[in-house]
């Protein structure tokens, strides 16, 4: 059985800010039936408004970790979007990514935002970008954060950014197995500094990638950071690519 797909409405954020219900009302229209959100859209009570107008189930939401005063704030949130997987989207590279001392910092702030997280009937997701699987001390820093994270914690894997540090997606989402059921999904030329393309349109080998996520994968979740064209048209592209190919499922 292949995995549903979901939006990471980040893709969408300037059409958003302009339109946020006609905005929806042509992702539902495209075929996606749910959507990842985050800080970005804005009052949640308005969200989740928007989101049952038009069927579009919250899989879950990129937020800050839950540590400080905004802790209340945040879970508050996530009820009200309805889901339990809070996914922490980044976490500053100067200041954790640099040497073994920072990884141990962050490692230690995931691990406190999922005490946090269990407490409030929350689980807690890592995104990563390219700059963890950096090396330090001849160890790749996302090994080392690994290591130090609590079992509880899971992880959101961006096959793209894992691809363009050099690191075989495919690879990595079979070595991480149960412990990475959320694959964010983009593709382009695998350069840093370019805009990414339509999902099928790139350099990247889905079909590799969402085979060893295996049974494990729970969402195949579309994501563009940037793209030169229509966004709109590349996210419908995208999930028209996932369906036709068997690759996911939508409605």
């Amino acid at each position: 059985m292949t995995a549903p797909i979901a939006l990471q409405l980040y893709s969408v954020r300037e059409e958003w800010n302009e339109d946020a219900r006609a905005t929806l009302e042509q992702i539902a229209r495209m075929g996606y039936t749910a959507v990842e959100t985050g800080a970005f859209a804005g009052d949640p009570v308005r969200q989740r408004e928007l989101f049952d107008e038009f069927g579009l189930q919250v899989v879950s939401a990129h937020m800050p970790p839950p540590v400080d005063e905004a802790t209340a704030d945040i879970v508050a949130a996530m009820k009200i979007l309805g889901t339990d997987r809070l996914v922490v989207p980044w976490l500053d590279p100067q200041k954790y990514y640099q040497d073994l001392m920072g990884v141990q910092e962050a490692a230690d702030l995931l691990n406190e935002a999922a005490e946090e997280c269990a407490a409030n009937d929350l689980r807690l997701f890592y995104h990563n970008h390219d700059f963890e699987l950096k090396r330090i001390d001849d160890e790749l820093a996302f090994d080392l954060l690994l290591v130090r994270l609590d079992p509880s914690i899971k992880f959101e894997v961006d096959t793209y950014w894992v691809q363009v540090a050099g690191v075989d997606a495919a690879n990595a989402v079979a070595d991480l197995g149960a412990y990475a059921p959320l694959l964010h999904i983009k593709d382009g030329p695998l350069d840093r500094n370019k805009a990414m393309l339509p999902v099928g349109q790139g350099a990247m080998d889905f079909k590799r990638i969402i085979d060893a996520g295996e049974e494990h994968t729970e969402w195949l979740i579309v994501e563009l950071d940037r793209y030169d064209g229509d966004m709109l048209l590349a996210v419908a592209q995208s999930l028209d690519y996932l369906v036709l190919e068997g690759l996911g499922r939508a409605k």
